[in-house]
């Protein structure tokens, strides 16, 4: 499942995932087919409740990633960070913070609310200055080639027709030897070509997601190597997914990491 089935209305699955999370921004407290918020954030995927409470809200409470991309390694110091679709901007902050002063946030989205809450938390988090908020899609990413020692990702791939080229254009911005950290939905079996051709089923996450096998095979293809899956999580318990496909399909998330080729940056 490499490619978005020819039948899937791309532009009506864009409709539809920026009208959903331009809900969730708008109220995370809302009924949803997936966990929002900080406190799912703490208690399935492990991040650090301290942490968080440390951040604004307008950025915890929008959350849902569906793993921890930051528990698969270090963001060092000075590094140059940038989250795609980057969404309220919880995993963003808590980057632009590990890398300091010298460091720099980058963020990029599609969805004009989770840009503005973003924004709105970079600055009350004091952490504006090393945090750029870019309107934009991850298959055409606004950045300069070899820019980057960090990319995150949490969530999204699924939602990408063509996730060849959303990893081609990581694979670019990332500088030789600089890594992907990267969550996303992975199903115990391969879709039917119907429910693939469901945009409604894409935009819950389900209908655009792969086996855990053929993810790693797609990232490997995009150009990027040593990757492996560094933990798992289970995203969708208790939820409407989990409800609905119970018993005959089961939906999880990954935190898998990847290298670009290369010498490491400094």
């Amino acid at each position: 499942m490499r490619d978005c089935p020819l039948v899937l209305d791309a532009n009506d699955l864009q409709r539809q995932v920026r009208a959903m999370y331009e809900r969730v921004a708008r109220e995370p407290a809302g009924r949803f087919h997936f966990h929002t918020g900080p406190a799912y954030a703490v208690q399935r995927l492990g991040y650090d409740a301290a942490e968080l409470a440390a951040l604004p809200t307008d950025c915890t409470e929008p959350f849902a990633g569906v793993g921890n991309p930051l528990r698969i390694g270090a963001v060092k110091p000075g590094a140059t960070v940038l989250d795609h679709a980057c969404g309220a901007g919880m995993d963003l902050l808590l980057a632009a913070l590990a890398a300091g002063p010298q460091g720099r946030a980058i963020g990029v989205d599609l969805t004009p609310a989770m840009r503005r809450c973003a924004l709105r938390a970079a600055a009350q988090a004091g952490v504006l200055e090393r945090v750029e908020l870019h309107e934009g899609t991850f298959e055409d990413l606004p950045v300069a080639d070899a820019s980057v020692d960090l990319v995150l990702s949490n969530g999204v791939l699924n939602l990408a027709p063509d996730k060849p080229r959303v990893l081609r254009e990581i694979q670019r911005v990332l500088k030789p030897g600089g890594q992907l950290f990267l969550a996303d939905v992975v199903l115990d079996r391969e879709l039917d070509e119907r429910a693939r051709a469901n945009a409604g089923l894409w935009a819950t996450c389900i209908g655009g997601a792969m086996t855990e096998p053929a993810l790693l095979q797609l990232i490997e293809e995009g150009g990027l190597g040593s990757v492996r899956v560094t933990e798992r999580f289970e995203c969708f318990a208790g939820t409407s997914i989990d409800h609905k496909f119970h018993g005959r399909l089961h939906a999880c998330g990954v935190n898998v990491h990847a290298v670009k080729p290369g010498p490491t940056p400094a």
